[in-house]
């Protein structure tokens, strides 16, 4: 099934397959590259984010409020992964005057997330395991992701294709993230890479689009909200993970 509005949006089919659309790109292109984001893109929580609201307030003693959704609606994003009791805290103290709460030990109720939350337990997106196949077979595959390897090796070491990678950037333990281009670069270092012969799949259009073509790298935006990435203009834009494959087909 074909995006609806392609054509509106600027967008054009590539080579009349379903699934994603492509911008104008220069059909004689070969990727020998794809790297993936990790959180959102590739894997996502396993355990019921309300679970683990509910369990924050339990464990730092505080009277419940809100919602988990309100929650992560009051995150800015990216996470500051050197302060994440500061990052969190910030969005229960949101929360907490939208109802009320305020003054709240929000710094409590961060430090209970943190104890709470089990970042080992996750589950592949759906269609992950059939783009990171597809990618396999016509190129080299690696992960550029914001995240600390403290936090993000865990989920690599429990997802079925965790052990695929060539490379894994933990952008985190760089000290600059996406969508700064120097976590990307390092992948392309790592592999001796062409970043023209190189897609990025994320789901962030503010840090994997804008991120992977600030390092001059073609961008594969997988949103789950949207199918409108204005006004970003990833190369393509995919209805699912799976449809990947018909990218990588279409470069060759």
């Amino acid at each position: 099934m074909w995006l609806g509005g392609a054509a509106e949006k600027g967008y054009r089919s590539t080579g009349g397959r379903d699934g994603f659309v492509g911008r104008d790109r220069t059909p004689s292109v070969s990727y020998s590259t794809v790297l993936f984001d990790l959180d959102g893109t590739l894997c996502e929580s396993a355990e019921p984010g309300t679970t683990v609201y509910a369990d924050a307030f339990e464990a730092a003693g505080v009277e419940p409020f809100g919602t988990a959704t309100e929650l992560w609606g009051a995150l800015e994003e990216p996470p500051d992964h050197d302060d994440p009791v500061g990052y969190l805290a910030a969005g229960f103290a949101r929360v907490a005057a939208r109802h009320g709460r305020a003054p709240v030990d929000a710094a409590g109720l961060a430090r209970g997330f943190l104890e709470v939350v089990d970042y080992s337990n996750v589950v592949p997106r759906p269609g992950a395991v059939e783009a990171i196949e597809a990618a396999g077979r016509v190129a080299r595959i690696g992960v550029v992701t914001n995240g600390p390897e403290s936090r993000q090796a865990a989920k690599l070491d429990v997802l079925p294709f965790g052990d695929t990678f060539e490379t894994v950037v933990y952008a985190a333990d760089l000290g600059r993230r996406k969508p700064n281009r120097d976590p990307f670069d390092a992948a392309l270092g790592s592999l001796d890479a062409d970043p023209g012969e190189t897609v990025y799949v994320g789901d962030s259009l503010a840090f994997d689009v804008a991120g992977a073509q600030n390092a001059g790298i073609d961008a594969a935006w997988c949103g789950s909200d949207s199918l409108d990435p204005r006004p970003f203009r990833p190369e393509y834009v995919l209805e699912s993970l799976a449809d990947l494959r018909g990218v990588l087909e279409g470069s060759r």
